[in-house]
């Protein structure tokens, strides 16, 4: 049913991504999917890399691990923008096309009053990805 699933991440918050790691290293084992860790970031030095090349090593590093630990084959695609948070719908958008993913899993957070006046990042890739995505709520 599902070949390649993407699962954007956020390499500082990695703690937070328990149950969205689970469901994506279950689905792929389930449907013999691979799965394909996108992270978006800057290249401005920051908490997952001082350079651009560091912050695909740790992403890369990440995804090879996830790999190992679920049984999958796991690939990483790292996305620099100028503004990240600003640039991440168009980014993940992007990301779906170019790693040519058929199912998205994503976690999400709970929703609070400001999700009424703008889409989350998942509701909005979920409202225009022209996939299948699926939310996964942490926490």
């Amino acid at each position: 049913m599902f070949n390649r699933i993407m699962v954007p991440v956020d390499l500082a918050h990695v703690d937070k991504l328990t149950r969205s790691l689970t469901v994506a290293g279950d689905m792929a084992s389930h449907y013999g999917a691979s799965l394909c860790f996108v992270a978006v970031g800057s290249s401005a030095p920051g908490p997952t890399g001082r350079t651009p090349a560091e912050f695909g090593d740790t992403l890369a590093a990440f995804a090879d691990a996830q790999g190992r630990q679920r049984g999958v084959s796991a690939t990483s695609l790292p996305i620099l923008a100028h503004d990240p948070a600003a640039d991440l719908n168009h980014a993940l958008l992007k990301a779906v096309k170019d790693t040519g993913a058929d199912l998205v899993i994503m976690a999400s957070h709970v929703p609070g009053i400001a999700d009424y006046l703008l889409s989350s990042h998942g509701g909005h890739l979920a409202a225009h990805a022209g996939v299948s995505v699926m939310l996964i709520r942490e926490g």
